[in-house]
């Protein structure tokens, strides 16, 4: 009887840098069978999925059998015609699996776009200006102190006050 072994990434499939896909690659041998719920499980890349399919089937001589398609099932057809036909559907459906990732990434960048138009901030919210930084702020700019010393009176880094400094600036001429 043969053990089965199930391999679970947590990650996305956009490529094939997982750690379980990859030790299940090397645990495959010949006439193994790998069950895959679906083609974009495999991964989204149109160019790698088919990659990754001729190097599980030809080189290392293992069975694929797509859950949610069975015309891709690598046990059935063995003939020339199974093998064309089991490879235009692999194409097909590859090309439908990286358009798909082109697809959401559009949407994507395009719901960030319409939400910052709207005015939504993105990341972590800034720390509120310390008590002294006005002060502070006035010596530097008087060139009493340094900016450095100006930074390590308000808590913060250099790059930090400078970068607080410019919006202070700019708010202070609206």
């Amino acid at each position: 009887m043969q053990d089965s072994c199930v391999y679970m990434d947590k990650q996305s499939g956009k490529d094939f840098d997982r750690p379980q896909y990859k030790r299940l690659v090397r645990r495959m041998k010949k006439d193994d069978l790998l069950y895959i719920k679906s083609i974009d499980r495999l991964g989204r890349n149109y160019g790698e999925i088919l990659e990754q399919w001729r190097v599980l089937t030809k080189e290392k001589g293992i069975d694929i059998v797509v859950l949610d398609m069975p015309l891709l099932d690598t046990r059935r057809g063995k003939d020339l015609m199974g093998t064309f036909l089991s490879d235009i559907v692999l194409q097909v459906l590859s090309f439908v699996a990286e358009n798909e990732r082109v697809n959401i990434r559009q949407r994507q960048a395009e719901g960030i776009a319409a939400a910052k138009a709207r005015g939504v901030r993105f990341g972590r919210p800034p720390r509120p200006l310390p008590a002294n930084f006005h002060s502070a702020y006035q010596r530097w700019k008087a060139k009493k102190i340094t900016g450095t010393a100006a930074a390590k009176e308000c808590g913060m880094p250099l790059a930090t006050f400078r970068y607080r400094a410019a919006i202070y600036e700019k708010s202070a001429l609206l």
